[in-house]
């Protein structure tokens, strides 16, 4: 039964850690916010691991869920978090986060010997061009109102370095990580996390961790229904299917987050938006072929 709603689950929930993010990052230095966040997790993961009595894994599956950690939860989660506290719009982001499906669909025939068929091709093609569809209106909204984007030569940077590490995370996962089991594997991927974020925070930031409103829950969404819910989704995702298919769902998080702009903040959801939405969800369908072994 989860297996089938896991892709559905999985956007609904991913589509949130934008609008929580953001959230976060008007108030909490970002990679400051990454410790407190990855130190919650571990706390609630080490205890449910030991309740559960999950299967210990060796030195090997510990160093590969240790490189995952890095890749998918600091470089991503902190490249965003740090474009958004320097002052890039959450739409913006999405959108170059988006080009994830296409990097790793040429990724994973290099790596994984995955043949992207030319059905999938289309799919990855109309999901990007319908990802536009979805933001692009936001922008030339900001734009018409004077408002910045964000869009500098850091903030570029710090996105395309989020781009690049969830693009490989998710190809190591599935080339070396697939065989650990899902609870041991999850914290083992913190703790990567954590010793990576920690001398960033130590060395580019000040400590400072303001505990108000918007923090708190901000930390509580995001160690709770993201860091282990969403990424525990991602990780069976990326063990049940091809890296190409589930990269894919990616091209849905831009039109979920502009669907609950709308639902929570009373944002316009335009004609041209509603249009991507549907190219958008044509273009998973189209990806979720069964890819082939080369």
């Amino acid at each position: 039964m989860l297996t089938r709603v896991a892709p559905a689950l999985f956007v609904l929930l991913w589509s949130t850690g934008f609008l929580a993010t953001k959230l976060g990052s008007n108030e909490a230095e970002p990679f400051t916010f990454l410790v407190v966040r990855f130190a919650l997790v571990l706390a609630v993961l080490i205890p449910a691991a030991s309740w559960l009595k999950a299967p210990s894994i060796g030195a090997s599956g510990r160093m590969h869920a240790m490189g995952v950690g890095v890749l998918m939860h600091t470089t991503y989660l902190g490249g965003v978090m740090w474009a958004m506290r320097a002052g890039m719009g959450s739409n913006v982001a999405a959108l170059i986060v988006s080009l994830q499906p296409v990097l790793t669909a040429v990724l994973a025939g290099a790596f994984l010997g995955e043949v992207i068929s030319r059905r999938q091709w289309t799919g990855i093609a109309l999901g990007l061009a319908g990802a536009a569809l979805v933001i692009g209106p936001r922008l030339q909204t900001a734009s018409a109102l004077g408002l910045s984007t964000g869009v500098t030569p850091s903030t570029l940077l710090a996105t395309t370095v989020a781009l690049l590490g969830i693009t490989t995370a998710t190809i190591y996962q599935k080339r070396y990580a697939t065989g650990i089991a899902l609870l041991p594997g999850a914290v083992w991927q913190y703790v990567g996390a954590l010793v990576s974020v920690l001398p960033l925070a130590l060395v580019f930031e000040g400590g400072r961790m303001p505990w108000t409103p918007g923090v708190i829950g901000s930390l509580a969404w995001l160690v709770i229904v993201l860091s282990i819910g969403a990424m525990g989704l991602l990780m069976m995702l990326i063990r049940e299917n091809a890296v190409s298919a589930t990269s894919g769902l990616f091209y849905l998080v831009p039109g979920f987050t502009a669907l609950m702009s709308f639902g929570l903040f009373g944002e316009v959801l335009t004609g041209v938006q509603l249009a991507g939405l549907a190219v958008v969800t044509v273009a998973v369908v189209l990806m979720q072929a069964k890819s082939a072994k080369a």
